[in-house]
């Protein structure tokens, strides 16, 4: 009986990519698996069928030679199992979805990375912006120092596992189909610790706490991140250390607000001076600086310091300082001192000269009403 057509199977139309090669392959291979369908005496052999398909044209040059010759220009024994990195790489999701683990082919589990730390440092603005060397203590998995991180006492060893012959993984009959699992007895580690290091239990890995300098660069702002390389916890089997990710927040200031390399503060300034004009001293954090209030000075009115901002960490100029202006109003005046003012305010009303804001405002305000 003549094959079905190897797209047809896998319901996909001839100009199908890759990706939706492996996704329907994996939908069929999920529905269709033996293990999954025990009841259904017709499921291997759809397993197989799609299996068969999606090795031929999951391959560039298999899939090419069935475009221009159909089944006769691919091998005749279809579907071997002898298939190449991209067939392996599904297979090892579709049967880590099917079996909670493990890979199909037998591979050994390997060594793994330990888990990367996150650690939060609050600091100052002073600090963020002058850069600043802080110690930190942080919990972490580190490698047992007694056994090196074999987990076996010293003087001994891990042993080969007798259940899967080292491998990691022992094979299991499914229908047809030859599957590998993670082996129990070793976690897939292919070794077994018969006597275990007091210590660690025969974990290898044991919880202290270490003190690491943090470099903080100048320039750092909140939502930075400082990588310490291998800082994190111990690996498995051998594996490399985490990373350990030093998070950065800093902190409001009393004076300064933070707009990226910008610092702006609000300074407070007499009647007099903004009337007759003066000087008047603000902070910055390198200290006090001097400038000079001009005659008629508004509140809102900005003073720029340049360079007295914040050098940004990924380079570019030095930002600047704006401070703004605002007028403070007298209070608790005496008799003698309202007497004075309100002479004032007569003898300045009505004159455009004096309140040009102010005039200029009213002529708004009429001028809205009047087109009602």
């Amino acid at each position: 009986m003549s094959k079905r057509d190897y797209y047809e199977i896998l319901g996909v139309q001839k100009s199908a990519s890759s990706d939706d090669l492996k996704k329907s392959y994996r939908k069929l291979a999920m529905k269709y698996h033996p293990d999954r369908n025990s009841d259904d005496p017709s499921a291997p052999e759809k397993f197989k069928e799609a299996s068969e398909a999606y090795e031929v044209l999951s391959d560039p040059s298999k899939r090419n030679a069935y475009d221009q010759f159909g089944h006769q220009g691919v091998d005749a024994s279809g579907f071997t199992g002898s298939t190449g990195e991209g067939f392996n790489d599904i297979f090892g999701d579709i049967f880590g979805d099917i079996f909670g683990g493990g890979d199909p082919f037998g591979r050994r589990q390997r060594s793994n990375k330990g888990s990367d730390l996150q650690y939060s440092m609050t600091i100052s603005l002073e600090d963020a912006v002058k850069g600043v060397t802080e110690k930190i203590a942080i919990p972490a998995l580190e490698s047992c120092s007694s056994c090196g991180g074999t987990g076996a006492k010293a003087g001994s060893s891990p042993v080969t596992c007798t259940s899967c012959g080292g491998a990691g993984q022992v094979r299991t009959q499914q229908g047809f189909f030859s599957v590998a699992q993670t082996c129990r007895p070793c976690s897939g580690s292919g070794q077994v610790i018969e006597d275990p290091c007091n210590k660690c239990r025969g974990q290898g890995r044991i919880e202290n706490r270490k003190t690491l300098s943090v470099k903080i660069p100048a320039g750092v702002d909140t939502g930075d991140r400082i990588r310490l390389s291998g800082e994190g916890e111990a690996g498995f089997n051998g594996g490399p250390s985490g990373d350990l990710f030093v998070q950065i927040k800093v902190l409001p200031h009393d004076v300064f607000e933070r707009d990226g390399r910008h610092l702006y503060c609000e300074a407070p300034i007499t009647f007099i001076d903004a009337t007759l004009g003066g000087e008047i001293q603000i902070p910055t954090l390198d200290g006090k600086v001097k400038i000079k209030i001009p005659e008629g000075t508004q509140t809102g009115k900005l003073f720029r310091l340049r360079g007295k901002g914040i050098s940004p960490i990924r380079g570019g100029s030095t930002g600047d300082l704006l401070c703004r202006a605002v007028i403070e109003t007298p209070q608790n005046l005496t008799k003698d001192q309202k007497k004075i003012l309100q002479d004032f305010q007569i003898s300045i009303d009505n004159n455009a000269k004096h309140n040009p804001i102010k005039d200029e405002w009213f002529d708004k305000v009429k001028s809205f009403f009047e087109s009602k």
